[in-house]
């Protein structure tokens, strides 16, 4: 593919006659005219999909300190910790790569959980200023924005030559279901607005005699893109390989004529991107916190194939009571193109087909779609047994750490781009294009557009759902809580901060900026270090935890006896607790009466919560 503009002097003629003016004055000044529509068209592509961001999001801005998303409440509260993170790194020149914070007493690794520091950096004063809160959905808006026009702009200015066909292509990219899907909690899943000039720069390695140049350009991308989703950056290495060998296999002596370029851009890229991403990457597989493999089995999440042609939840066709047949989550709503777009993308091949590159986005778009169906067919929630070409590869390492119904977010972009290549083929077709001796530019550029809003009309995104939570207790944001946790003590949420029933500890910590340290908490780290190693959420439980737990979940309370009693005293010296706190929420009254008996008196009612002083138990050294 490459960069192509609409000839000048052609458009000017067919746009009017040029009797009263010279020649070289028509063109001087139709050049400006066009200059000006161009930015004009820019701006109104950029305004529009900053605008669906904020409608999307919505909901989430009306009151982002005491509202979660619903689909995924889970990971808001883990995104809402590591954009608070970042906040400490610049304010508080904490570690960027590890946090005491959580955790306590082990901490947690932050390359091993996706940091997003090239985020939350970035954003680190209004983190500061107004709460990780406000960060949170100003960046999801940010990120559907910014990919959208990321997208447009490299197809505008290097694959295509009309913007209205760049806009589509970056309305799709950025609006897709499994943008919108991922929108419900996942900042690094929504931020691919550098992966198209990850894929664009990649491929002006080919150009000869720029080598150190190009490379410097993509080694920077690739250093930014770890900082946000190293997951997306895989996927992107993948998308261009596959690419690369379907152009070559039609192309060879093109592609012979680019290998030597080729792989020296590759190189030098390579040697630049690990001289800085070195320690950082060692620190994530090697240094103190890091895990192997993932708590769950990556092959147990993939993309249904009747997904494909459905509407997802957030879809305005949605139908939840089908996608929650067809889908893992709300936030892995990966596929659901509907089918009219099916039909949209079926009518573009024949459109495109002449273009060898067309064709290998193609491929690569339909690679990726076979591969995120997983090892065996699913159709309709059922498990059909027939394998599939994903199961010759579910064993290759850093593949098998993969959701694989993510890899359709790959055929998610690569659906953009051909939308945008066969709008660009019907916008170039020119006035005087006849068939059978009659002209079918204008009727067929009128079909095209009017097919392409029907087709995206059911697909049009819905606004993130949210629901109200207990704000955050005023013992907590006055800061009344500061006597009782000395340095080196830490604040005990009831229950403790967890995956699914401890949400609300996540929040006190992540709304708080993360001032005081806490046990516990809602992210990857070892199971039962040193002795288990292997992908866990959080920390292992520990009796009093899990009794919390069982006790926020159902309401009943266990029998509690000395023995509890000895093991809660003995988990809260490990956990170096200076105070235990219970807040206003769901089951407080039965919370309060099992941490009584726990801790063997009442509670303090200080403020808006229930407290236990525990200052006076030992605290044990440091590893």
């Amino acid at each position: 593919m490459t960069s192509a503009e609409p000839n000048v002097d052609a458009t000017a003629d067919r746009n009017g006659g040029t009797a009263s003016h010279s020649p070289d004055h028509s063109r001087r000044s139709f050049r400006l005219l066009r200059i000006g529509r161009a930015q004009l068209g820019d701006l109104v592509a950029y305004g529009t999909y900053l605008a669906l961001g904020v409608l999307v999001m919505g909901r989430l801005w009306l009151d982002p300190y005491n509202r979660v998303l619903t689909g995924n409440e889970d990971d808001h509260g883990l995104h809402m910790f590591l954009i608070a993170h970042s906040e400490r790194v610049i304010f508080h020149f904490e570690n960027p790569l590890w946090s005491e914070r959580l955790g306590v007493p082990d901490g947690v690794n932050m390359m091993s959980n996706t940091s997003m520091m090239a985020l939350g950096i970035p954003v680190s004063p209004i983190t500061h200023f107004f709460g990780a809160a406000v960060s949170v959905v100003l960046l999801l808006t940010l990120s559907l924005a910014g990919t959208a026009a990321a997208w447009y702009w490299v197809l505008s200015r290097h694959f295509v030559r009309s913007r209205a066909a760049a806009y589509i292509g970056g309305l799709w990219c950025g609006f897709a279901p499994t943008m919108i899907s991922h929108a419900n909690g996942h900042i690094n899943f929504v931020a691919h607005f550098l992966v198209p000039f990850i894929v664009w720069r990649a491929l002006k390695l080919r150009e000869p005699g720029r080598v150190v140049r190009n490379s410097v350009i993509l080694a920077v991308f690739i250093v930014l893109q770890i900082f946000i989703n190293e997951e997306a950056l895989l996927f992107a290495a993948m998308a261009l390989g596959v690419f690369v060998l379907s152009y070559a296999a039609m192309r060879p002596a093109e592609a012979k004529a680019a290998l030597r370029p080729m792989l020296a851009g590759l190189g030098v890229t390579a040697v630049l991107s690990f001289v800085v991403l070195a320690y950082p990457l060692w620190w994530q597989f090697f240094g103190p916190g890091h895990y192997r493999g993932l708590p769950y089995d990556p092959d147990a999440f993939v993309t249904d194939l009747a997904a494909y042609p459905a509407f997802a939840r957030q879809s305005l066709a949605g139908d939840p009571a089908t996608v929650e047949v067809l889908s893992n989550s709300p936030t892995e709503d990966n596929s659901f193109f509907g089918w009219p777009v099916l039909i949209l993308l079926a009518v573009a091949v024949p459109l495109i087909w002449r273009s060898v590159a067309s064709r290998a986005v193609l491929i690569t778009g339909l690679f990726f779609a076979v591969i995120s169906l997983g090892p065996t067919l699913v159709y309709k929630g059922e498990d059909t047994g027939i394998k599939l070409p994903f199961w010759l590869i579910s064993e290759v390492p850093v593949i098998d750490l993969v959701s694989v119904t993510r890899f359709a977010i790959v055929a998610t972009f690569a659906a953009g781009v051909v939308l945008a290549l066969a709008a660009d083929r019907i916008m170039d077709l020119a006035p005087d294009t006849a068939v059978a001796g009659h002209r079918i530019a204008r009727p067929a550029k009128i079909v095209w557009w009017v097919a392409l809003v029907a087709a995206f009309i059911p697909v049009a995104p819905l606004p993130a759902p949210v629901r109200g939570v207990e704000p955050l207790p005023d013992f907590i944001a006055s800061g009344q809580w500061r006597p009782y946790v000395p340095e080196g003590r830490t604040l005990v949420p009831v229950p403790l901060a967890d995956v699914t029933r401890g949400r609300l500890g996540m929040r006190w910590s992540a709304l708080s900026d993360l001032e005081f340290q806490a046990p516990r908490g809602y992210f990857m780290g070892p199971a039962d270090p040193p002795h288990n190693i292997d992908g866990s959420w959080g920390q292992a439980q520990r009796p009093t935890s899990l009794l919390l737990q069982e006790v926020s979940r159902n309401g009943v309370i266990p029998p509690i006896g000395e023995a509890e009693r000895q093991a809660a005293r003995e988990d809260l010296i490990y956990w170096r607790a200076g105070v235990v706190v219970l807040g206003e929420q769901r089951r407080v009254e039965e919370l309060r009466v099992a941490m009584t008996e726990l801790m063997g008196e009442p509670p303090q009612r200080v403020d808006d919560v229930w407290l236990w002083d525990v200052r006076d138990l030992p605290v044990p050294p440091k590893n």
